[in-house]
This record gives C-alpha cells, structure tokens and sequence, in this order.
C-alpha cells in the first residue's frame, strides 16, 4: 500500500501559478509528479473553500 504525502505550500503555490498560466489538470499533475486526482482533490479542497490554491 502506498502512504499519504501532503502537498507541501511550495506544490500548493506551484499549482495556482500553473492554473493561471492556463495548463490543465493532467499538465500539473505531470509538472508535480503526482496523480491527476490529487490536484482535482487539492482543487476542490481549497478553491470551494476560500483556500490559498
């Protein structure tokens, strides 16, 4: 089984920039080195609640 690894506040900032510079979920997923879903989850966390991403 694979752990849990949080994003660290550098992959969080990474993410927002990346967005606004117009890239795609799959393109920040493969930026980062992680899942696809983990940006879809990190999205829907902190961008519906007012968050830092």
């Amino acid at each position: 089984m694979q752990k849990y690894t949080q994003l660290s506040l550098e992959n969080r900032h990474q993410i927002k920039a990346l967005l606004k510079a117009g890239h795609n979920q799959s393109e920040i997923a493969r930026t980062i080195g992680v899942h696809r879903s983990t940006i879809s989850r990190e999205l829907k966390r902190n961008v519906d609640n007012g968050g830092s991403t």
